[in-house]
């Protein structure tokens, strides 16, 4: 074959080639687009705000010294748990048993001294009768009586003061929980007596408290809501950290602030949290999930289907010839996190782009595939 006719040849095929691949770009070009669709979800729900808190052992009390003197011993591991009772340090006693010692021998004495002077009344009494004796005499063995009286009682207050003192050399656990590490260590003086030294902290972590504040506006919402909604469960409000801890946790919302607070304009809640396998510790953050709004038909959609332009929000919506169709629309709250609600705008049964929102525009002709 001869150069001239090897060049018209190659040319026919080239056309030929060409004129299949636009074939192949037009039929591609008017393929519909494959787009995830999915239905509003319409149910009745319970809406709630999250609000960071922090948790606090239902009972936190300080261990204190209330006489002077040495430490002698500490007689716990810090950060172990203790019962009530459980002596935890022991102070010198030595001069507290003096004390002891002392006004127990006053008293002694001041008991003998009123035997003596309770007698000596009686005796000049029935001397009175026969003139033996002049009234004054029994005035004067009245008043010494009458004193000897005071002064047992003054005495036996004072060795009831010396032994409680005393007995504040023995420093025991005034409730059962986790102990913290001392303040003070054996050998080192402390002056209780005057001002109590505090020695170290017990945390009563079987129960926790999560503290937690809402806005004033919240809290007239949240009026309504508990005088209109009184099958709502606020004894199991749920409660999350930002670390997830191996045990799901809910609080008993059991206390609210009588007044709201005038620098920050919010008002304080308590949530009870039982702690049973001791996960939960005092001053730990958590996030509070509080109700406060039920919608019985609410309708809910995918919060990533929504757009948002110089108009507003919308939705692209699928209608019954496969078409897409710019939907504007007004939003509610966020509902779990990936659920919007939708006031208006769309409907049960609507089928809405749940995805690539870039890709369609109002008009477009696409293939649906319905996702949940």
């Amino acid at each position: 074959m001869n150069t001239k006719t090897l060049l018209p040849t190659l040319a026919l095929a080239m056309i030929s080639v060409s004129c299949h691949h636009s074939s192949k770009q037009a039929e591609s070009d008017t393929t519909p687009m494959t787009v995830d669709v999915a239905t509003p979800i319409q149910d009745s729900i319970v809406l709630s705000t999250t609000y960071p808190g922090s948790l606090s052992a239902i009972s936190e009390v300080q261990v204190v010294a209330n006489v002077n003197g040495k430490i002698l011993s500490k007689n716990y591991e810090s950060g172990s748990h203790v019962s009530k009772g459980q002596v935890l340090f022991t102070i010198d006693p030595s001069t507290y048993r003096d004390q002891v010692n002392q006004a127990q021998a006053t008293l002694a004495t001041s008991i003998s001294q009123r035997q003596y002077a309770t007698e000596h009344y009686n005796a000049v009494k029935k001397a009175l009768a026969s003139n033996a004796v002049s009234k004054m005499e029994v005035e004067q063995a009245f008043s010494a009586m009458t004193q000897a009286e005071a002064a047992v009682r003054n005495n036996t207050a004072a060795l009831e003061t010396a032994r409680r003192l005393l007995s504040y050399c023995t420093v025991t656990a005034p409730i059962s929980g986790w102990i913290s590490t001392a303040n003070y260590n054996p050998g080192a003086y402390v002056s209780g007596q005057s001002t109590p030294v505090v020695l170290t902290t017990i945390y009563d972590n079987s129960q926790m408290q999560a503290v937690f504040s809402i806005e004033d506006n919240r809290y007239h919402q949240l009026l309504k809501f508990l005088n209109e909604n009184g099958d709502v469960d606020f004894k199991h409000i749920p409660l999350s950290f930002d670390v997830p801890l191996p045990h799901s946790y809910t609080g008993n919302l059991f206390y609210m602030a009588p007044a709201l607070s005038s620098s920050t304009g919010t008002l304080q809640l308590i949530c009870q949290v039982e702690n049973p396998d001791d996960e939960l510790r005092q001053g730990m953050y958590v996030k509070v999930s509080l109700p406060y709004d039920k919608l019985p038909d609410a309708i809910l959609v995918k919060d990533v289907a929504i757009g948002s332009d110089q108009r507003g929000k919308y939705m692209y919506i699928v209608d019954k010839n496969d078409k897409v169709v710019y939907t504007p629309i007004e939003i509610g709250e966020l509902y779990h996190d990936t659920l919007r609600v939708v006031t208006s705008g769309i409907k049960p049964g609507d089928r809405y782009v749940t995805k690539a929102l870039l890709k369609v525009r109002e008009g477009m002709k696409v293939k649906p595939r319905l996702v949940k």
